[in-house]
């Protein structure tokens, strides 16, 4: 199964708070069947202890070493929010991705994410897209070497 599928992708979301952003990425994770539903607890308990706002208007969301027993398969979410959400000293997130990986998988998972969402103009492009095959092509494509 693929780490990205279309269903575990929700494009124009209206989300209210970081909270309600990382509860729309945990619940389609777990609406996909790759967690159960503790693990979007460990998101939550993982912002609060150290945002995950990554810069660019991108979050990576992701459980707590512990919540790893309630991951059953690797994968991400992507939720969309055009207007961008208020995450952290006023810097607003775009794009909200879920991480839920076992073992070391999610370095794998970072390194395809680091690429694509290191150009504000990219994220952009995803944040305006009404297209989510798009959000999925740019997202699991293979890093182009240099």
């Amino acid at each position: 199964m693929s780490i990205l599928t279309l269903d575990r992708i929700k494009l124009n979301a209206t989300v209210e708070s970081k909270k309600d952003a990382i509860q729309q990425a945990g619940d389609l994770l777990v609406n996909s069947g790759s967690i159960q539903a503790e693990y979007v607890a460990g998101m939550h308990e993982r912002e609060d202890s150290m945002s995950t706002y990554l810069g660019n208007g991108v979050a990576i969301p992701h459980g707590m070493h512990e919540s790893i027993q309630y991951i059953n398969e690797s994968s991400i979410s992507v939720v969309q929010i055009p207007e961008g959400v208020e995450w952290e000293d006023g810097e607003k997130a775009f794009l909200v991705i879920g991480i839920a990986a076992q073992s070391d998988d999610h370095i794998v998972i970072l390194s395809n994410l680091a690429e694509v969402v290191e150009e504000m103009d990219a994220v952009m492009a995803l944040a305006k897209t009404d297209d989510a095959q798009f959000i999925l092509d740019q997202l699991t494509a293979e890093p182009q070497p240099e």
